[in-house]
């Protein structure tokens, strides 16, 4: 009986994603507006029109997230804003969830934002779990180039727990994304003068 019923959700042309159908997305993929109101037991974020699940965060990667987002708060220009794991609307199938995002917020309502519109993006910072590492090193790259974001940090867990930040600036005329060619690998330290200038110890985001 459960193996009949999976087989008609995969068949029907659902309206809306559900916790019985989310698995099964229609033939051409869920749109936001099916999968906005879904409510999981779990985190998830919608990319290429499919749900995707994001693992459950392991200390390591919350405190980088945390402390980083604190730094960044604590530095950017007053017309920005930072979230941290908020959606962001590309397209109706791509509404991703950054672990750091920083929007210029001029103009916007941000205490109705549902999605942060990706045209006010100005830098999209991903942590690398085990379970994410394809999202973060190839797809979303790619997505978040092609979305025009100029700015995008990938940041891996390297010797002794310490984070390696990678900086990646998006080539215009392509619309992917290249290493900084100066220095576009931070390990110790966090340097940059883009998207505005910043210095960070960055074996002091995982102190305790």
């Amino acid at each position: 009986m459960g193996a009949v019923m999976a087989a008609e959700a995969r068949c029907e042309q659902p309206e809306r994603a559900t916790p019985e159908n989310w698995m099964y997305p229609p033939a051409d993929g869920w749109t936001y507006d099916q999968v906005k109101e879904l409510v999981l037991p779990c985190d998830w974020e919608l990319l290429g029109g499919k749900i995707v699940v994001r693992g459950v965060n392991k200390w390591w990667h919350q405190v980088v997230r945390d402390e980083l987002y604190y730094r960044l708060r604590g530095t950017k220009p007053e017309s920005l804003m930072i979230n941290s794991e908020q959606w962001v609307f590309f397209d109706e199938k791509n509404v991703p969830k950054p672990d750091i995002v920083l929007f210029d917020k001029s103009g916007l309502d941000v205490r109705t934002l549902d999605c942060i519109p990706v045209d006010r993006v100005v830098l999209a910072v991903e942590i690398v779990s085990p379970g994410s590492r394809t999202e973060d090193r190839f797809y979303k790259p790619a997505l978040y180039a092609g979305a025009k974001i100029d700015h995008y940090w990938r940041i891996e867990r390297g010797e002794d727990d310490l984070p390696v930040v990678h900086e990646y600036l998006r080539r215009q005329e392509e619309d992917r994304y290249t290493p900084r060619s100066e220095r576009p690998t931070h390990t110790g330290i966090l340097k940059t003068d883009v998207p505005f200038p910043i210095e960070i110890d960055l074996r002091s985001l995982i102190e305790v």
